[in-house]
């Protein structure tokens, strides 16, 4: 019969990998790869992580294998937005709350549309080119169902792209792992 830990308590290698249901190699793995996740360590190199690292480690899982993201999306992740929203995500996914940082556009949901404006650079000669004249730009309002249901459509089209090449990607860093050094 075994007694189960306080949340607070520090949690070795062995009771992190259990709880966040991944290999312990794959948390050694992570420390490698993401310089954020900094166990303690006692004498003989023992792992031990706090409340915070499991968090983080949490976030971790939670954008690589729910999310999908790369391994490189991940670093990214950390770089514009920083340990504190991993471990964020980390701690509403152990709540059961929603982590998905991808955005989607909600079928009720009115999408944000600029007022048209005429978008324009200089040509090579000096001379003004029209990139996007105004008729393009739908104004506030101006899209139709049948246009919405269109490009709500195109854009699960493109969310299910966006997995696939996550997915291939995630199978050619599985296959290749020297990559992730250059």
């Amino acid at each position: 019969m075994s007694v189960a830990k306080s949340a607070e308590a520090f949690r070795t290698i062995s009771e992190a990998a259990k709880e966040l249901d991944v290999p312990q190699h794959v948390l050694r793995h992570w420390e490698e790869v993401f310089g954020q996740v900094r166990p303690m360590r006692r004498a003989g190199g023992r792992r031990y992580y706090r409340p915070l690292d499991i968090d983080l480690l949490r976030g971790i899982r939670t954008l690589l294998y729910d999310q999908r993201f790369t391994t490189k999306g991940v670093q990214k992740i950390f770089k514009d937005e920083g340990v504190k929203y991993v471990s964020e995500l980390g701690r509403r996914a152990a709540a059961g709350e929603a982590t998905d940082v991808r955005p989607v556009l909600d079928d009720e949901e009115k999408p944000d549309v600029e007022t048209p404006t005429k978008a324009s650079t200089k040509d090579d000669d000096g001379g003004v080119l029209d990139l996007m004249p105004a008729s393009v730009v739908p104004a506030p309002g101006a899209l139709s169902p049948a246009m919405r249901k269109n490009l709500t459509g195109l854009l699960r089209r493109l969310e299910q792209v966006q997995d696939a090449l996550d997915q291939a990607t995630l199978a050619l860093e599985a296959i290749n792992p020297e990559d992730d050094e250059r």
